[in-house]
């Protein structure tokens, strides 16, 4: 008996209550994935001399702290977003230099533009971008 068949033969109520539990819960690939909140009330400071921040000194280059992706794009202006995906609420977003440069989710390859556009189809939900401020060489990074 095929599947189909075999949901037929339960009734629209005992298929409902063998299908939903999974609706919600399974993501479109069948992954358990541990998800996080996307960063709010993010006001924090950068010192550039330090060792943590040197790939910033780069263009292209980026660090992660406090949930937040902070990048030297490749015009040399510091951008920030969040770290955490609009897709899927995992914490896998990095800067890369493809197409300009752009956010990047290994996760499922969302793919966002400086300014938190999507820039392909898995989501349609923006991703989060902070504000920067360059005060000598304290980076701020706020809402």
């Amino acid at each position: 008996m095929e599947r189909k068949e075999f949901l037929r033969s339960l009734g629209a109520g005992a298929a409902f209550a063998v299908v939903f539990p999974c609706l919600g819960g399974c993501s479109s690939d069948g992954e358990d994935l541990e998800t996080f909140p996307v960063p709010e009330g993010v006001d924090f400071t950068i010192d550039l001399t330090s060792a943590e921040a040197a790939p910033l000194a780069t263009n292209g280059g980026f660090i992660r702290q406090n949930f937040v992706v902070v990048a030297r794009n490749l015009e040399g202006e510091l951008v920030a977003a969040s770290q955490i995906c609009s897709h899927q609420q995992t914490e896998e977003v990095r800067f890369i230099t493809e197409n300009g440069g752009i956010f990047f989710c290994s996760t499922h390859g969302s793919r966002f533009d400086q300014d938190g556009t999507p820039l392909n189809t898995i989501t349609n939900n923006p991703l989060k971008v902070f504000n920067t401020e360059l005060n000598g060489d304290i980076l701020r990074i706020f809402e």
